[in-house]
């Protein structure tokens, strides 16, 4: 792994190898943004660079060093997951006790804690600890979609290595090079944050069953169709009960699209198999009406994370567009 085979983040990249290079490395850095935007690909990279033999500012892939990291065992690199749902204190002092020793060779030890907004606070302070007195050379990667959720005394004593989601066309065109569906890769560029992410979905039954499942909700919606049986049967006694948050995700973008054929943008359009459907449907409504159906979306979602019953809310949000 090594900094050229990320994608975007060129301004991500471009801080840690500036200070490769300079040999100016902050003690702890906090890696944020949204899941799937290439936060641990690019720590990966960090460390594989740190480590290197050869390279100041890229890893070359060859040297021991990297080959060690290549294949996970590394002495020097300590990389800690959540242990359920939190990171808990003992897998900070276990940490500690890792880093008491001297480093193998390189002269600096690295950790990496992945999902860091999920430390207990427990573990947080027992960390802070560790930031402000650190037995050996030593740099703390925290990779976290919301920076925020760490402690104030965390984030003052770290640098920040912002992430942002990859543009969609940009994503499209690596997906659609390797063969992927072109109807999956439209949406799901448009809900993941990177192309591993973006790829991951494409590969899950449950995405593609989704869709279709959202597409024949609002056809049955758009002929008046009765649509409690298919709710019944299509939604809550499939897999899709389980991810009803991507369905509003792609309803939102149904909505879009009927927004952007109206206005005659159909180059922008997301369901690209759906165009006659999409077409038709357009001018039986105004703007005004389709942004509503899409706040009416918005709002189900949100009721869904408030732990609403996922039936009920789907079926009142299908009413209030009809």
């Amino acid at each position: 792994m090594n900094f050229q085979t990320i994608p975007g983040q060129a301004r991500a990249k471009r801080l840690l190898q500036n200070g490769l290079r300079s040999n100016k490395l902050s003690h702890a850095y906090i890696f944020a943004g949204p899941s799937g935007s290439g936060r641990k690909e690019t720590a990966r990279a960090f460390v594989a660079a740190l480590f290197c033999s050869r390279n100041a500012d890229d890893a070359c892939g060859e040297c021991l060093a990297c080959r060690k990291l290549a294949h996970g065992n590394h002495p020097d690199l300590y990389w800690v997951e959540p242990d359920g749902a939190t990171i808990k204190i003992d897998q900070i002092r276990e940490l500690q006790q890792q880093f008491a020793y001297r480093s193998s060779g390189s002269g600096t030890k690295v950790y990496v804690l992945n999902e860091a907004d999920r430390m207990t606070v427990q573990a947080a302070n027992s960390l802070l600890k560790f930031l402000e007195e650190p037995q050996t050379p030593t740099i703390g990667i925290l990779i976290t979609e919301n920076g925020q959720a760490l402690l104030p005394t965390i984030q003052s004593r770290a640098q920040w290595v912002q992430f942002y989601p990859l543009p969609p066309e940009q994503m499209k065109q690596t997906l659609l090079a390797e063969g992927l569906a072109p109807e999956l890769v439209g949406v799901a560029v448009r809900l993941a944050a990177g192309v591993e992410a973006a790829r991951a979905l494409i590969q899950i039954n449950w995405f593609a069953e989704t869709r279709n499942v959202m597409i024949q909700l609002m056809k049955d919606l758009a002929a008046r169709q009765p649509f409690i049986v298919s709710v019944q049967q299509k939604v809550m006694k499939s897999e899709v009960a389980e991810h009803l948050d991507t369905l509003f995700d792609m309803i939102m973008l149904w909505y879009k699209d009927l927004i952007h054929v109206l206005h005659g943008s159909k180059s922008s359009i997301v369901y690209i198999d759906q165009e006659d459907t999409l077409a038709k449907l357009a001018f039986t409504r105004d703007t005004g009406d389709w942004v509503g159906c899409m706040e009416q979306a918005v709002q189900a979602r949100k009721r869904l994370r408030s732990n609403a019953n996922a039936q009920l809310v789907l079926e009142q949000f299908l009413i209030a567009v009809k």
